[in-house]
């Protein structure tokens, strides 16, 4: 050890690490060494895979800057194929860790893993379809936006939107991990808070967005448009006997289509917001509104100041 290192006891410190691991293992029946090698998906290597589909997604606007139309093709198919096999490889740790952990068999996990994987890939033509919806959404919603590209190279609200409509089908197809992660990578990035399990509708807009949650079982409908700070979440979650949060209870809105939602305004339970509704903002609301409501402040509150 040298001299510098020495200043830090770092011996000492190893060792203890390695006692807390061990207790946590001891403490969740996992033995040390069991598995030998990393057990759970990267988020190193997830947040590459995104990039890369982005870029095979967009490639002249976000594959690398030298690229040229008459290579675009040979660039899509080969970061596909190093992106999918990347992708398989994180698919096989998670299915793996899961059998594991419901104390199953995991002989079958690789061919699962292919199998999901290929639907994946055969998915990304209509996912660019339906980000296209969303990319014009944006486009058309937004007076300051100049072109669509600079939506696209811009705009925090599609990037994080990109990753959902990748993590969904990740979500959907039995991957949560890996969608979770990559919602989460969007999280960081942009601020924008949108799990994975949110079914989402096309031509979907968020303006800004710093601030905005979307909880997982939220449904939102076409041509969309909500603002920074909204939110879509739970009112209540229930527990079971032993106290425990129960989970995949429907406990988020529905927001139906044409909807617009303005900054702050804060939407709780399974409540159904009707089509072509319009929410003003930092408005804190309950309970459903029919079709074509225009909810505000104002119109929200009695005038001993509780709400209607």
């Amino acid at each position: 050890m040298s001299e510098r290192s020495s200043h830090w006891q770092l011996q000492t410190i190893v060792s203890q690490l390695r006692g807390a691991r061990d207790q946590w293992r001891t403490r969740n029946g996992r033995l040390s060494g069991e598995h030998g090698g990393r057990e759970l998906p990267s988020r190193e290597a997830v947040a590459q895979i995104l990039e890369s589909l982005c870029g095979a997604l967009f490639p002249m606007r976000l594959g690398p800057v030298d690229l040229r139309e008459e290579s675009e093709d040979f660039y899509v198919g080969h970061t596909l194929d190093v992106a999918l096999n990347a992708l398989l490889a994180q698919a096989r740790l998670e299915l793996r860790y899961a059998a594991r952990q419901g104390g199953q068999d995991d002989s079958a996990v690789d061919a699962h893993a292919i199998r999901l994987i290929q639907d994946f890939a055969l998915a990304l033509p209509s996912l660019r379809s339906l980000l296209d919806t969303d990319v014009l959404a944006a486009y058309h919603g937004d007076p300051a936006a100049r072109s669509v590209d600079e939506v696209l190279l811009c705009y925090p609200g599609i990037l994080a939107v990109i990753h959902h409509r990748l993590a969904h089908h990740l979500y959907r197809a039995g991957l949560p991990l890996l969608a979770r992660i990559s919602a989460e990578i969007a999280h960081s990035a942009t601020g924008i808070d949108i799990h994975p399990g949110a079914q989402i509708g096309p031509s979907f807009f968020i303006d800004h967005g710093t601030g905005v949650v979307i909880g997982e079982t939220a449904i939102i409908g076409e041509r969309v448009r909500i603002y920074q700070a909204v939110t879509l979440g739970a009112k209540r979650f229930p527990a079971d006997e032993d106290g425990q949060l129960q989970k995949g209870h429907p406990r988020h809105p529905i927001v139906e289509d044409d909807v617009v939602i303005y900054a702050g305004a804060t939407i709780l339970g399974r409540i159904t917001i009707g089509k072509g509704s319009t929410i003003g903002g930092n408005v804190w609301l309950t309970r459903s509104v029919p079709a074509g409501a225009n909810i505000t402040q104002a119109n929200l509150q009695h005038d001993d100041g509780t709400q209607k």
